[in-house]
């Protein structure tokens, strides 16, 4: 396992991660998340991505759990948490100081730690000024409840702009984004937030890797009982991701991961991690095995020569124009 720097910041992360995103407190129950997170960290895993919205806020609770239970030193482990959908209530949604204040708490309290190592806005917030959500986010930084504060889906006009609000008055500005990032879907990553690698250094915790199970090859005969697709309030997937187009991309793919004698999940994440602005790919598992097969798709690294990396280009016809003429 390599550790990058977040970005231009000095803490370093796992190149591969782990993520609560669907199953903690959802599809698996604590016992499960124990056996992930403990093979995981045992293959040198360090981070741990979760958010208030996960499970309304179990997802945290498992992860706190599992971490007392496994008496992890809090140096060797990073922590993440998002803030924006917390609730019902009229503040309990958005980035609002009080939302920010108060959501940051109750993760810290759900997750049993006195602070969190990175703090996400997980969507922008057009209802509150941005200068009021870096203020926020610079007193918790102040305040020592979390050590980096960045962005989830916002645009790069957005980012740029927080960025440059907190360097005017004296803040901590946003240091990460977590963007979705796939083989399918790619304008945002390699194109739009080319800029701000270069300019701000910004880092990148990659949400979405295998764009919901479907280059994992398990969607190209249907929709099997117990997949992520099958599980309600997931209806999204069936519409939007489970295409016909993309399902036929994705077995165009398949020559590829057995020649190379991986599985079509190890290529997508290898071919995710080669490119040199992410910082680390958040990947989810419900059982060990997932954890050792997602791990195991770094030894693909270097067969992903330029040759393979043009061949997958040609399948899947979307490379970003850079204006480079290449």
């Amino acid at each position: 396992m390599k550790y990058n720097r977040l970005g231009r910041s000095g803490i370093k992360l796992s190149e591969l991660s782990l993520g609560a995103w669907v199953t903690y407190g959802g599809q698996v129950g604590e016992d499960a998340a124990a056996k992930c997170m403990s093979k995981a960290f045992e293959l040198g895993v360090n981070f741990f991505d979760n958010a208030e919205a996960y499970a309304s806020g179990n997802a945290e609770t498992v992860m706190g759990n599992v971490i007392k239970k496994l008496g992890w030193t809090r140096s060797d482990i990073v922590v993440s948490s998002k803030v924006f959908w917390g609730g019902d209530g009229p503040n309990d949604e958005g980035l609002s100081r009080k939302h920010v204040y108060e959501a940051c708490r109750r993760s810290l309290k759900r997750l049993q730690l006195d602070y969190l190592d990175l703090f996400f806005c997980h969507r922008p917030d057009p209802s509150t000024p941005i200068e009021e959500t870096v203020r926020a986010m610079d007193d918790l930084v102040h305040q020592g409840l979390i050590l980096y504060w960045g962005t989830s889906e916002w645009s790069a006009a957005d980012i740029m702009r927080a960025y440059s609000i907190a360097r005017e008055l004296g803040m901590t500005p946003p240091q990460m984004e977590q963007p979705q990032y796939n083989m399918l879907h790619r304008d945002r990553v390699e194109k739009e937030y080319l800029p701000l690698y270069r300019e701000i250094g910004l880092g990148t915790t990659i949400w979405s890797p295998l764009a919901s199970g479907l280059l994992t090859g398990k969607y190209n005969e249907g929709i099997p009982p117990g997949s992520r697709a099958s599980l309600q309030g997931y209806e999204w997937i069936k519409e939007s991701v489970i295409t016909p187009q993309k399902v036929a991309k994705v077995r165009a793919l398949e020559p590829i991961s057995k020649e190379l004698g991986c599985t079509m999940a190890q290529l997508a994440l290898a071919w995710v991690r080669k490119n040199e602005n992410v910082s680390t790919v958040i990947t989810g598992a419900t059982v060990p095995a997932q954890v050792e097969e997602n791990i195991g798709s770094l030894q693909y690294l270097s067969a992903l020569d330029d040759g393979k990396m043009r061949r997958i280009d040609e399948i899947l016809g979307n490379r970003p124009d850079l204006g480079t003429g290449d």
